[in-house]
């Protein structure tokens, strides 16, 4: 199998990208992880983590036990847990989001795919317009320009005619659009059944095998 790209900016969402690295890590796969500076500032502001984003760990990804509280609507909901017991750390692959000479810069990189969770707007002006300023503008070119899988999951609302076209734009191009919208079909309890319900579908976009959800009929 090949590695997998997990980009992070600054949209509102930052629980769905730690929930996707989680479930991404299980799966024994590398991951190859950019994180944005405003993604950062989101962390902290939604989820109360700090993001050294010069000296990253993987520690610093996890909820504390308060912020799992506070997501919480039952006590005996643990579904952002810590990465899971057993996961080998090496898998992950910390880039800083201005290094240009990482491999996933690169088309010579093969990938299974890149997803960008969540994704601004900026972000999304940016690869709809052609322009690259940082590494998650240029693996998500490369992406595109290689004709591999990318999948944009914005997060926002309401949604103007500039965003609407930039979607488009990118959509023309092979990106996947896929915003996060939970369903409730399934009959969602939890703040992390709605998580989970979006992860499920990324992870359906990647190929990759997840038991987060029931199916439709199911």
């Amino acid at each position: 199998m090949k590695p997998i790209v997990l980009a992070i900016t600054g949209a509102s969402g930052s629980i769905y990208a730690i929930r996707l690295l989680e479930t991404l890590l299980t799966t024994k796969r590398d991951i190859h992880l950019v994180i944005s500076h405003a993604a950062g500032e989101v962390f902290r502001h939604e989820l109360g983590l700090k993001i050294d984003l010069k000296n990253f760990s993987l520690d610093q990804l996890l909820l504390s036990r308060d912020a799992e509280s506070a997501l919480d609507d039952g006590p005996e909901q643990n579904a952002l847990s810590s990465i899971i017991a057993g996961t080998t750390r090496g898998q992950l692959h910390y880039h800083n989001n201005q290094d240009y000479a990482a491999g996933i810069a690169s088309g010579s990189f093969l990938t299974d795919g890149m997803v960008i969770c969540p994704c601004s707007m900026g972000t999304l002006s940016s690869l709809a317009n052609g322009l690259s300023s940082n590494l998650i503008h240029r693996a998500a070119h490369v992406h595109l320009k290689e004709r591999r899988k990318l999948i944009v999951v914005p997060r926002e609302t309401p949604l103007s005619g500039i965003h609407l076209g930039n979607m488009k734009t990118l959509s023309d191009e092979g990106a996947v659009i896929l915003p996060a919208m939970p369903g409730f079909y399934h009959n969602p309890i939890t703040i992390h059944d709605l998580v989970d319900f979006v992860v499920a579908r990324i992870c359906d976009q990647l190929g990759v095998e997840q038991s987060l959800t029931s199916r439709w009929s199911e």
